[in-house]
């Protein structure tokens, strides 16, 4: 799958990843491969990046919107802690 993290001011983070959690407006929620089309808002919380089985990152985020579509996720934040 296919991640972008994007800000008004710059894009945070692009690359290939395996797994990826949000916090969503009514709780965090994982995305995975293959996963059913979603829009989402999101609140201020940890974006959790998974790429492979042990390779990790993660990023607060404050606010925002999540797309995941054909295996693309796009993340509009308003902005990075």
């Amino acid at each position: 799958m296919n991640l972008e993290i994007l800000t008004p001011d710059k894009k945070v983070f692009e690359g290939e990843v395996t797994a990826v959690t949000v916090p969503g407006t009514l709780g965090s929620f994982q995305i995975l491969k293959d996963h059913a089309p979603i829009i989402s808002t999101l609140e201020d919380g940890e974006v959790i990046i998974k790429a492979g089985k042990t390779d990790e990152q993660r990023f607060f985020i404050k606010g925002g919107v999540v797309e995941a579509i054909h295996n693309k996720i796009v993340v509009l934040a308003e902005g990075i802690a």
